[in-house]
């Protein structure tokens, strides 16, 4: 990256900390989505959770997020014995940008939120970064899908937390533009701690160290695979590929009766 990145170097953030749920259960009105779950996020890598819709991994990032239901029992620890609170940054699927305000303004808004000095220097570095130049004072009704996400990723960037929660934010985009956001996600999230729930597979080919593979109900988490090689991948590299055979049978062995189309 270059010296006028809009990130912040390691040395004015603090360094990722790992996370750890253990023996989690969730209920979410009569249903319990989880029980006995556990599962590690490692310091500074990107974390890929795949499973069917509806089986809970959407549950479990807010609940990481402090957005959801509080668990009936286990626990949520960070590996440096600190609260999670004002640690994390969610970026949700939807853009959420607010209509009324410009692109720039929507960028900085959690400082403005809180109160704090906005730093629109590192937010008009941050646009260039992630190809937003020039359309600073624009109005998110005039930008294109893949630019209102890329928005998005900037706003999510610009909190500058050392842990990074994304609930399938590329979903809803073109093939194109959505190989173009992850390349960005991959070189822009180095060393923080990051947990992207998605529903497709060469997505976390492209851009996890590890996937786990959530089945069950109440769900657990079937699987861990470590990836070789460092985020973003190209897919279609042979060993890129070779993962993503890998991934697709963990999926059909998690959910050996499930006929349909989708994998997460």
């Amino acid at each position: 990256m270059a010296n006028g990145s809009g990130l912040t170097s390691g040395n004015l953030r603090e360094q990722a900390p790992a996370i750890q749920v253990r023996n989690a259960r969730l209920r979410f009105g009569s249903t319990v989505l989880f029980e006995d779950l556990s599962v590690d996020l490692v310091a500074g890598e990107i974390t890929c959770l795949l499973g069917l819709s509806g089986i809970g991994k959407s549950s479990l990032l807010k609940l990481l997020a402090g957005l959801g239901p509080e668990l009936e029992s286990g626990s949520v620890h960070a590996s440096d014995g600190r609260s999670l609170n004002d640690r994390i940054a969610y970026m949700d699927q939807r853009d959420l940008l607010l209509p009324w305000l410009d692109v720039l303004d929507n960028v900085t808004l959690g400082a403005r939120l809180r109160g704090h000095p906005q730093d629109r220097s590192r937010a008009t570095d941050l646009l260039r970064d992630v190809g937003l130049a020039g359309r600073e004072h624009d109005r998110p009704a005039v930008l294109s899908g893949g630019m209102r996400q890329r928005a998005a990723l900037a706003r999510t960037l610009m909190e500058d937390r050392s842990i990074v929660l994304m609930d399938e934010p590329f979903s809803a985009l073109d093939a194109l533009t959505r190989l173009q956001l992850q390349d960005l996600a991959g070189r822009l999230l180095q060393d923080r701690t990051v947990l992207l729930v998605t529903h497709d597979p060469i997505e976390a080919v492209r851009l996890g160290h590890r996937v786990h593979v959530m089945s069950g109900q109440p769900a657990r988490i079937d699987s861990v695979m470590a990836l070789s090689g460092a985020p973003p991948r190209n897919p279609v590299d042979a060993q890129a590929a070779a993962h993503y055979r890998d991934i697709m049978g963990h999926l059909h062995q998690a959910n050996p009766g499930h006929d349909g189309d989708k994998s997460a």
